[in-house]
């Protein structure tokens, strides 16, 4: 029985490292080692990966949409108080990573009128359902992009602002999406998180789906993103703001 668990063991070990992009290792923060550690014995609501300490929660899969566009969502979350503090200007192109059935997108992109909301998702039933609504709402200026687990598909340095919400504790290759989005953004642009506060055991969501604040700035320093403001004006969420650096050469220090 030893010798299988070894054998197991070893075997998880060999995939977690097949699985990480050794292109990657350079640009992120300094390790010998792969950056995702497998875990056998993990929490029901986590895939059983973690990432710098934090275990990975699963993914809400498309079956999941009418959550997000559920009525009670404003009340409950008061997103619109989210596209207020972005200052987004009329020709900036934003980046909806997660984005889902598209509910802050389609709040965003009216802002933008000589930009657009490039309306990024990993699940194509996701993106269909963004295809309907931009017929239903007439709206023409947000764009479907289909990402892959490891990519989101960003045209180099062609972002202002990539806004995540509530989808980052779910990204499966954390590191490798974050270092794409990096290199999609413009220098000085920026990334805005919005999660569910970690430090309170009192709100009501699953423990994987929420993060801290001194975890999302460690793991966002670890790709050369700067923090510039967390700012806690939502019931439950921390909606936190970090800056790519204008020099080139961040990715190499």
């Amino acid at each position: 029985m030893s010798n299988f668990l070894h054998f197991i063991v070893t075997l998880v070990v060999m995939l977690s490292c097949l699985l990480l992009n050794p292109t990657l290792t350079a640009q992120a923060a300094s390790s010998s080692t792969t950056v995702y550690k497998q875990r056998i014995i993990h929490s029901p609501d986590g895939i059983g990966k973690s990432y710098m300490g934090r275990e990975i929660a699963k993914v809400m899969g498309y079956t999941g949409a009418g959550w997000l566009e559920r009525p009670s969502r404003e009340g409950q979350e008061q997103p619109s108080k989210v596209v207020n503090v972005l200052n987004l200007k009329p020709n900036d192109v934003v980046a909806d990573i997660g984005a889902g059935t598209g509910y802050l997108s389609f709040r965003i992109a009216p802002l933008l009128t000589a930009g657009k909301v490039l309306a990024v998702d990993v699940q194509p039933q996701m993106l269909e359902i963004i295809e309907l609504f931009k017929k239903e709402k007439n709206i023409s200026n947000v764009e479907p992009v289909l990402a892959t687990l490891t990519d989101p598909n960003l045209p180099p340095e062609s972002v202002d602002l990539a806004l995540m919400v509530d989808a980052y504790h779910e990204l499966e290759y954390p590191q490798e999406v974050m270092l794409g989005i990096v290199k999609g953004l413009k220098p000085g642009g920026r990334v805005v998180l919005v999660e569910y506060r970690g430090e309170n055991p009192f709100i009501m969501i699953k423990r994987l789906h929420k993060m801290t604040q001194k975890q999302v700035c460690k793991e966002m320093q670890a790709v050369g993103l700067v923090w510039r403001e967390t700012k806690n004006l939502l019931p439950q969420q921390h909606l936190m703001i970090f800056e790519k650096p204008d020099s080139s050469d961040f990715l190499t220090r």
